[in-house]
């Protein structure tokens, strides 16, 4: 079934859209929530409550990237749990290594007056990427879009675990200095 005709079925408010949604997406949403959450139970629970989030939503329409909604909202509810999970004991995750690691290159806190900011901030890390070769751009975004673990980064890029490693040091870098010259306080 093609992403119009899902995206359609939800509109209808036909309860054949969730299924459709799982048949179709279910194992790459999966992989996503799992290497957040490091834990087949939680990955499955926030799955199902981004369907429920898919159902819910109000800003699905038919110009929508279906898998782009469905990816964003997974990553939103999987880091939701993680941060619940984490504020009440630490647990090492690759979303934690992965954040921690691009620490020193963009600030955190959120704050009602960093909102716009962080729009602005998200904006130049996405044109930063764009420019970026090939497989720096695959390393990061697997690295801190994805989650993946350095060891399958460096894998589907064809390179050790090495040279991902130095790579991803040097594009951070790259991304700082780039940040500073945009005008962003880090």
């Amino acid at each position: 079934m093609s992403d119009e005709e899902i995206i359609d079925l939800y509109l209808k408010r036909d309860e054949h859209a969730i299924s459709a949604t799982k048949d179709k997406y279910h194992n790459y949403l999966y992989k996503i929530a799992y290497q957040i959450l490091g834990s087949h139970e939680d990955a499955e629970e926030c799955l199902n409550d981004t369907y429920l989030s898919v159902w819910n939503s109000e800003t699905l329409d038919r110009e929508s990237s279906l898998m782009a909604f469905l990816i964003k909202l997974t990553r939103r509810t999987c880091i939701d749990v993680l941060r619940k999970r984490n504020s009440q004991k630490r647990i090492p995750s690759e979303c934690v290594t992965s954040i921690d690691e691009l620490a020193d290159s963009i600030s955190g806190g959120y704050s009602p007056e960093k909102v716009y900011d962080s729009k602005l901030l998200n904006i130049a890390i996405g044109k930063f990427v764009s420019t970026l070769p090939h497989i720096q751009r695959n390393l990061f975004i697997g690295r801190y879009y994805y989650f993946d673990p350095l060891k399958d980064v460096a894998e589907y890029n064809g390179i050790t675990e090495s040279k991902a490693k130095s790579m991803l040091f040097r594009i951070r870098k790259k991304l700082k200095k780039y940040l500073v010259k945009e005008g962003f306080e880090l």
